[in-house]
């Protein structure tokens, strides 16, 4: 999902050869396998431990590819703060989406993440049938949520403030592409480093604590190739060969694929009733018209 508000790459060789919807099926795996494997190093590291450490090497990764410092160097003023505003979003979103997976179920945060993209293109396209996708997936959302009101308010607070700031991410992500900073890569991989920065003082002391392991430390830079590169990468060689519309309609899978992913990594096997709120936001998803190319 965090590379819908990117710019498209240009792609060759072998990239090609593989159809768009399979690099989207590698994506949709690890979008939140890589959130899962984070959630088992919780106890041994400690959540903003791994929130930091999933940021920093993601944000290394990217450094020898996009060279983070000429994206910023050579940024006018306006995008160096669109750039640092982006970046905040991104370290403030890693760490509350973390926060909520650390009470709740990975399906349940992800089917609120969801409702405000369809909250995003409704903004765009005032339409009958974005309405109906957002109507749709929000019951969706209220009967996975229903009975957690009272068990878990605060692990709901950090799911929705990681939807809300998924929203900010498009859109800043958006106006940023719409200022002709560099490309979509170069301006995640500054993105990436700046949020490192910025989430230093939040998630290190509890990060530090992996240093003396070296399994622990390669099993949070595992997590964050998973959930940061591989996803990233995977959905810009589909979305460069896919239609926007095409593109969303693939969207409505990854609620699945967290419900799937949570049952065989986590245990956290779904009620009838949890199933179905997913199947609405599913639904939702799926119905609802994404913005189009040109639209911030």
């Amino acid at each position: 999902m965090e590379a819908q508000s990117q710019a498209k790459p240009e792609t060759s060789g072998i990239a090609n050869l593989v159809p768009p919807p399979a690099w989207f099926g590698v994506s949709a795996i690890f979008h939140y396998l890589g959130p899962a494997f984070a959630v088992l190093l919780f106890d041994h590291i400690g959540v903003l431990g791994v929130a930091w450490l999933r940021i920093t090497s993601a944000a290394l990764v990217f450094v020898p590819l996009t060279r983070p410092w000429r994206t910023i160097l050579l940024a006018n003023s306006s995008q160096r703060a669109l750039l640092i505003a982006f970046a905040a979003c991104l370290a403030l979103m890693n760490c509350s989406f973390y926060l909520a997976l650390d009470r709740l179920p990975i399906s349940l945060v992800a089917a609120i993440e969801f409702v405000g993209t369809i909250g995003v293109a409704l903004y765009g396209l005032r339409s009958g049938r974005n309405l109906l996708a957002l109507v749709i997936a929000v019951g969706g959302a209220l009967i996975l949520i229903d009975i957690r009101w009272g068990s878990d308010p605060a692990g709901l607070f950090w799911a929705f403030l990681n939807g809300a700031l998924f929203v900010g991410y498009i859109v800043l992500g958006h106006r940023l592409a719409a200022t002709g900073a560099s490309n979509g890569v170069a301006n995640l991989g500054a993105a990436m480093a700046v949020a490192s920065v910025l989430a230093l003082p939040v998630g290190f002391s509890e990060a530090i604590t992996a240093f003396p392991s070296p399994a622990l430390l390669a099993a949070a830079f595992g997590v964050g190739i998973c959930s940061s590169v591989i996803p990233y990468i995977c959905d810009q060689l589909a979305m460069s060969r896919l239609p926007r519309a095409s593109f969303a309609l693939l969207l409505s899978l990854l609620p699945a694929t967290a419900t799937i992913i949570g049952a065989i990594v986590l245990a956290q096997i779904p009620s009838l009733r949890d199933l179905f709120g997913i199947a609405l936001v599913i639904a939702g998803v799926a119905i609802h018209k994404p913005l189009p190319e040109h639209n911030e």
